[in-house]
């Protein structure tokens, strides 16, 4: 049985951190009872998004002024991370909800009146939000392809047609952000789009992991948007002096992180227990067992401490935000190769037991191998560190 609850880990450093990992243990338990089922037929799991709700959770990085907690990067990574040892698919999707909340505080890019909309619904209504910007044709767009998805000039507003890609928590999405070239100018803006009339999801999503994300496809045929869910474009001066908010995305290495994490918890309950009839002492004795955890303990601190020492340098050096943006791919980078190799050293010591439905790491297996594809890619990074050391 994996456990969740662990009040001597270094990284929470006081009470308030305290209740946020405690909440995230909490429903994290749960979530890891209805996981199985869940990717096995590859359903949203609606349930687990009810008691996110009721929870709190959606709030954790709302503004205090609009009714949130408020929760610092730092808050965001010990959250997720702990979230995901229960179910990987639920907290990465909840991950994008949080982790835009935080972008667009940080930014101000939205206007304000906007925001405070929508943090209110958050709060209020338990509104859920997701910014979908991946396409079929431009791949990911953090390599910097241009959306194919048009936004027209119409009067009072816009109208937008396309179609998304890895729309995750497309099954709940009453509201939600996307990016589109805009044809008057040939930039590209981002509005907030209401689910409704022109708006089809086609659920495209059936995948080897993450498999209860809701990632299907979102479809816009002539979606109206008006001028005042504009949240960027190229007639906003807000962003003439861009706000570095890249810090929302180490939420991606947290999930994988997490989900390594209770697939190590997994194998050493599993290891201190398991006693084959042809030994006297449970497997946990064996000294080729030991080294197996013992580099899965390594692995494992050595990309908990980098990510959350990032994590807490972005917290702290404010004005030095834009020069930490290689860090915090490298962290990535870090923390899901990491994650890989904790997860599969994992299925070694449990050996074929492990492929086993009755048992979650071969779920744990497939899922943290996601993490591979989410930006910034392994390549990229490595290119960054390069030119960084280049002096470029």
């Amino acid at each position: 049985m994996v456990t969740y609850s662990d009040p001597s880990d270094r990284f929470i450093r006081n009470e308030r951190e305290a209740s946020i990992a405690a909440r995230a243990d909490r429903l994290a338990a749960i979530f890891a009872e209805r996981a199985p089922k869940h990717d096995l037929e590859g359903a949203f799991p609606f349930e687990n998004f009810d008691d996110l709700r009721d929870s709190g959770y959606l709030a954790l990085t709302v503004p205090r002024a609009y009714g949130g907690e408020e929760a610092s990067i730092y808050e965001l990574v010990l959250s997720q991370e702990r979230l995901a040892r229960g179910d990987g698919s639920t907290a990465l999707a909840i991950g994008w909800h949080i982790g835009l909340l935080k972008q667009l505080h940080l930014s101000g890019a939205c206007p304000e009146e906007l925001f405070r909309e929508l943090c209110r619904e958050v709060v209020q209504d338990g509104l859920i939000l997701n910014e979908l910007a991946s396409e079929r044709a431009t791949g990911s767009p953090s390599r910097g392809g241009k959306p194919q998805t048009k936004a027209e000039k119409v009067d009072g507003g816009w109208l937008i047609s396309g179609q998304k890609s890895f729309c995750t928590l497309s099954p709940i999405l009453r509201k939600f952000i996307i990016s589109a070239t805009m044809t008057d100018s040939d930039t590209v803006g981002s509005f907030l789009i209401e689910a409704g009339e022109g708006v089809q999801i086609l659920e495209t999503w059936n995948t080897l992991g993450m498999r209860s994300t809701g990632s299907h496809d979102i479809v816009m045929d002539g979606v109206f948007v008006p001028d005042r869910h504009l949240i960027r474009g190229g007639a906003n001066s807000q962003l003439r002096k861009p706000v570095p908010t890249d810090g929302n995305m180490l939420h991606i290495p947290a999930c994988y992180l997490g989900i390594a994490h209770g697939a190590r918890d997994f194998a050493i309950a599993f290891a201190a227990k398991h006693k084959p009839n042809s030994l006297q002492v449970p497997i946990a004795e064996l000294p080729h067992i030991q080294r197996q955890i013992g580099e899965m303990e390594l692995d494992l601190i050595t990309a908990r401490t980098y990510l959350y020492h990032t994590a807490e340098r972005w917290d702290k050096e404010v004005e030095h935000r834009a020069e930490l943006k290689t860090e915090l791919g490298v962290a990535k980078y870090i923390a899901t190769n990491a994650a890989v190799r904790i997860v599969d050293q994992a299925m070694r010591i449990v050996g074929g037991l492990s492929l086993s439905r009755s048992f979650p790491l071969e779920r744990m297996y497939r899922d943290v191998r996601a993490g591979l594809h989410n930006p910034p890619m392994d390549d990229v990074v490595i290119t960054n560190l390069a030119n960084r050391a280049l002096g470029r």
